[in-house]
């Protein structure tokens, strides 16, 4: 029986505590979660997948299929996403994470 998750003999790459094999698969589980305790720009971003009904964009990539994800030139943020019912959020330029909602904000460790 073969091994999930690579092929036997496949080097493991590392990429910032991420393998490149794990972000490929599509099964890829957090190993943690957190809360957020003060905004940031990421809190802004997870803010954004999770209204949406995502963990974060890993998860948006892998359910969606999409290479890129739609964001704001001047502020990197994100500008557009699909429900998993193909509805659409749109989000403005500036932060929308309000300092009462960033502590709703789970962090994923993969």
């Amino acid at each position: 029986m073969k091994p999930a998750g690579r092929n036997v003999g496949e080097p493991r790459k590392k990429t910032g505590g991420k393998t490149s094999v794990d972000m490929a698969s599509s099964d890829m589980k957090p190993k943690s979660i957190s809360r957020a305790k003060k905004w940031s720009d990421e809190i802004e971003n997870l803010y954004r997948f999770q209204q949406a009904g995502y963990r974060d964009e890993i998860e948006y990539k892998q359910v969606k299929q999409v290479a890129m994800v739609d964001r704001w030139p001047e502020t990197g943020y994100v500008k557009k996403l699909q429900r998993r019912d193909n509805t659409f959020y749109y989000y403005n330029k500036q932060r929308e994470c309000e300092d009462k909602e960033v502590h709703k904000v789970k962090i994923y460790a993969y």
